[in-house]
């Protein structure tokens, strides 16, 4: 199961009265997508969820193409943002605060660490591989993403 999969708004119950509409918890449901960012959805929210949900839809709804928007491009962004917040240095709970304080999502700290371990798993399988197909220069990239996510 993706990480994407285990990402919820956070404040699902009052988003739900709010908008008089029952809506998936996941935050990259297609329905919830269709519904919170629509022009309608997005007026019947408060203004304080409006700014976070146009925040979320700003970094991760607005592809190049739009077409782009229904193959996988939120989800793909969402996991470069997480790759990016623990090459700052951050845990997973502090990963966790991060996303709530500023798109008002929430996922388990324990699925944000397996999330990370198994993107470091991945990265050094890639290195060994690069190592024995004697592509040196990217062994040393993939050790370099490698060491950036183990902290």
């Amino acid at each position: 199961m993706a990480i994407t999969d285990k990402v919820y708004l956070k404040n699902h119950r009052q988003i739900v009265s709010q908008l008089d509409v029952n809506i998936p918890k996941g935050a990259f449901k297609g329905a919830t997508m269709d519904v919170l960012y629509s022009g309608e959805g997005l007026s019947k929210v408060d203004d304080a969820t409006r700014d976070r949900l146009l925040d979320f839809a700003e970094d991760f709804l607005d592809p190049e193409n739009p077409d782009d928007l229904y193959t996988g491009y939120p989800e793909r962004q969402f996991v470069r943002y997480l790759l990016e917040l623990r090459a700052q240095g951050l845990g997973p709970d502090a990963i966790v605060d991060v996303i709530g304080d500023e798109y008002m999502l929430y996922a388990y700290p324990g699925d944000v660490l397996s999330f990370l371990d198994n993107a470091v798993r991945t990265l050094e399988a890639a290195e060994t591989l690069a190592g024995v197909e004697g592509n040196d220069e990217m062994e040393q990239k993939l050790h370099r993403a490698r060491t950036a996510l183990s902290g």
